[in-house]
């Protein structure tokens, strides 16, 4: 780390805290890999292209992404403080042994962002657009706007930065290793782009970092703008405008403060050193990457595409876009302490020290025998001189260290109305386009996501979605050729008895995934919801008047529910009928709605919290106390229900006098904390004047109940943890507690008189005892 901080002061000496920005852009790696968002909808800068490639790769960001990924364009809402489920897959691995990986999901919202109507270019002559504003002119496609990308071709690139061999066309920040040409996309700065987090200041709010090395995480939320303002040499907007050609602001203080730009004959303009302020957010959630195998669209180890949770943020009325960025290396040499230093000289190879990490003697001897970074190296495997023949290795130096990216189409945040505050809404939307997978690939067939919605009594669900009618026109699939349309409705019971499937999930059981046949919507319900909204369910009526609705060809793309609250808990299975070609598609989804309270939360290394929505318990895992990601899910049961799960297991609880709190249910049921460690829960306790004892059991057993250590005050149990389980406060009066002790100290009493009474009617064995005694005093002496 010290040489990198000392090349990096070199040429940011203000700057030193972006050594890490070197990890997502010289990292390196041996193939092709793909990043796709499917939830929201990712564009991979398509936008209603028919064919089944995009147009143009270059429209709004640099993907690097395969042509024939993405979804056409379709916008979505979501209600400030809901629950989104952002879900994407990446074509090779993390958190494997076969690569590092690094994941940044960040958003911007801006009222001029747009998707456009045209799949080109937005153009940076600003003569070329109407009012010669491009800004301001929404047939273009824009997230960052003009002056965005203005200040990164006038400044200087961050000299610091390895680059392998690559000759660089310009010295500006539109010029990178991966784009050594400077090729424009949209107004995307190119090295903001490819490095993270970036030293100057960036429109992207940070949402979650995902490291193979947690132990990064303290940096990555120090440095995001989220939490730290960045600074930035400026001029006058008209100046840079005009001269942007010639250009090129400093990137440190003091050169800042002496650049002179000639204006005129006589005069100059000063750089003025700026301070852009932070966003004004909580840092960046940080965790570690969740593992996917490579090679295999990227999904996790359950099959089912990995996903984080995002709480949307609350504001309002503004056009948001959401982008995901992805590093795959490789471990051939550490790029943690890989700077300008090793770039290459006079068309030769990088300075990269290969010696060590192959076992060659020196440098030079590795260098011979082509152990060298440059691209399509000559290796020599064997010292042999007879075996004269070399191997070719496929190395790009501009891309062997890959940052792929992909983007959402736009969407809106809304402030909820007033009968939503203080409710928790789950979005549950679709995934997927027309065509079997071979033809809509590397998207993915029909999905609602989440796949397994988990809510509780009295939260509310967002059904909405979108689709498109620009789909290629010979895909596969129902209705009228090129559509998307989607529909839910329930799933008919289990037919065949056979096996546990029915078991699934909590309460009466709903349809059954097994079949492929709709309920009768009036002998049955769906979460409680009213005829009405079944039938808009069922027939897409939000915006419909009628017409051919047999296969939904004549409802609209959007469908739009609008939140609904659950009243019945149970265990749905539903479907969508025109999209359930059980040959070749399988359109179904579960809703597993509890008549108590769950909450679910990802916490690893780094620490985190989770609570109950209502505040009724809450466990705080200090940064250590994980050695792994866990899944940490909470669960609140009433004593009621607590009690007949301990009765349906066959047993009693036989601790304490009554309840004076909920049962907390904390999974997995495992020890969780390591090296000695503990997590903290708090969780509430209804009791004043009586003595309060906190106890833990085992739920899928409650064979026996431990006593746990608890401070309780102002009605609030605190106790530390190290393991999953059921935990219950149990009252105690002190009657109970005083007639405790005295049963003790009366046995301890019946057994001391008992024995006295023996020895007088048996004093030999008294005797005996007696001469055992001496036996053994003589045995513990030094001398016998």
């Amino acid at each position: 780390m010290v040489s990198l901080v000392c090349h990096f002061q070199k040429a940011l000496p203000t700057r030193c805290a972006c050594l890490c920005a070197v990890v997502l852009a010289s990292l390196i790696t041996t193939t092709v890999a793909d990043i796709y968002f499917h939830n929201p909808r990712g564009s991979n800068n398509r936008l209603n292209e028919q064919g089944r490639k995009r147009n143009n790769a270059n429209r709004l960001f640099d993907s690097q992404n395969n042509d024939r990924g993405g979804y056409n364009v379709g916008n979505l809402y979501y209600y400030a403080g809901s629950k989104l489920s952002i879900e994407w897959t990446n074509q090779h691995s993390c958190n494997a042994p076969n690569s590092h990986c690094e994941l940044i999901i960040q958003y911007m919202c801006d009222d001029l962002l747009r998707d456009g109507l045209t799949t080109k270019t937005i153009p940076i002559n600003q003569e070329q657009c109407a009012n010669n504003d491009c800004n301001t002119d929404r047939s273009y496609g824009m997230h960052e706007d003009y002056d965005n990308y203005l200040k990164c071709q006038t400044t200087q690139r961050n000299l610091g930065l390895f680059v392998a061999d690559q000759k660089l066309n310009s010295q500006k920040a539109t010029s990178t290793r991966q784009n050594p040409g400077g090729t424009r996309r949209g107004y995307e700065c190119p090295e903001e782009r490819d490095y993270y987090p970036y030293w100057r200041s960036s429109p992207w709010k940070d949402i979650v970092v995902m490291t193979n090395d947690p132990r990064r995480c303290d940096f990555y939320k120090s440095e995001s703008q989220n939490v730290k303002s960045k600074w930035e040499c400026v001029l006058p907007e008209l100046v840079m405008a005009v001269n942007k050609r010639q250009l090129l602001l400093p990137t440190t203080k003091s050169e800042c403060e002496a650049f002179c730009y000639p204006s005129g004959h006589r005069d100059c303009v000063n750089g003025e050193w700026r301070e852009m302020p932070s966003h004004g957010l909580p840092p960046p959630d940080c965790r570690e990457t969740e593992l996917s195998r490579d090679n295999h669209l990227g999904n996790g180890v359950d099959g089912h595409p990995n996903l984080y949770n995002w709480t949307v943020p609350d504001i309002e009325g503004k056009s948001c876009v959401m982008r995901i960025r992805y590093n795959i290396s490789t471990d051939d040499y550490n790029p943690w302490n890989t700077d300008s230093s090793l770039n290459a000289e006079r068309n030769q190879p990088s300075k990269v020290d290969f010696s060590g990490r192959y076992e060659f003697s020196t440098q030079t001897e590795a260098e011979e025998r082509g152990y060298v970074f440059e691209n399509n190296p000559l290796v020599k495997l064997f010292s042999d001189p007879e075996l004269d023949f070399d191997l070719q290795l496929a190395i790009n130096t501009a891309q062997f260290g890959r940052v792929f990216q992909d983007r959402s189409h736009a969407f809106q945040i809304r402030r909820r109305p007033e009968e939503l505050q203080g409710s928790v809404i789950h979005n549950l939307n679709v995934r997927g386009k027309r065509g079997n997978i071979v033809q809509v690939y590397p998207a993915v067939e029909y999905d609602f996501v989440p796949n397994d919605l988990e809510v509780a009594e009295g939260d509310y669900i967002h059904f909405q979605w979108t689709g498109s009618n620009t789909n290629p026109p010979n895909n596969e699939g129902q209705g009228r050729a090129g559509t998307d349309r989607s529909n839910v409705v329930l799933l008919n019971a289990q037919v065949y008895p056979e096996g546990s499937g029915s078991q699934y999930g909590p309460g009466q059981m709903h349809g059954h995934y097994g079949t492929n046949y709709p309920s009768h919507i009036d002998n049955t319900t769906l979460l409680g919801l009213g005829p009405e909204d079944l039938e808009n369910l069922a027939f897409l009526y939000s915006n419909q008047f009628g017409g051919d609705m047999s296969e939904l060809d004549d409802a609209g793309t959007y469908f739009d529910l609008t939140p609904k609250k659950v009243t019945i808990a149970g265990t749905y299975n539903y479907m969508s009928t025109r999209n359930n070609n059980f040959s070749n598609r399988d359109h179904k989804g579960r809703i597993l709605a509890y008549d108590y309270l769950v909450t679910l939360a990802a916490i690893g290394w780094s620490g985190g919290n989770v609570s109950l929505s209502d505040g009724s318990a809450t466990a705080v895992v200090p940064q250590g106390v994980f050695d792994r990601l866990q899944k940490i899910r909470l669960e609140s049961w009433s004593p009621l229900k607590g009690d007949k799960e301990i009765r349906s297991r066959g047993r009693e609880i036989s601790v304490g006098d009554s309840y004076v709190s909920n049962f907390l249910v904390v999974h997995p049921v495992e020890r969780l904390a390591v090296n000695g460690r503990t997590f903290s829960v708090q969780m509430a306790v209804d009791c004043s004047v009586c003595t309060v004892a906190m106890y833990r059991s085992d739920p899928s057993t409650f064979s026996f109940w431990t006593r746990v250590n608890a401070d309780v005050a102002n009605g609030k149990a605190h106790f530390e943890a190290v393991e999953g389980g059921v935990y219950v406060a149990r009252s105690e009066s002190k009657i109970g507690v005083y007639v405790g002790a005295a049963v003790v100290c009366v046995a301890i009493l019946l057994v001391l008189v008992g024995t006295i009474i023996y020895f007088k009617k048996h004093p030999e064995k008294f005797r005996q005892i007696q001469k055992a005694a001496k036996y053994a005093e003589r045995s513990t002496k030094d001398k016998v």
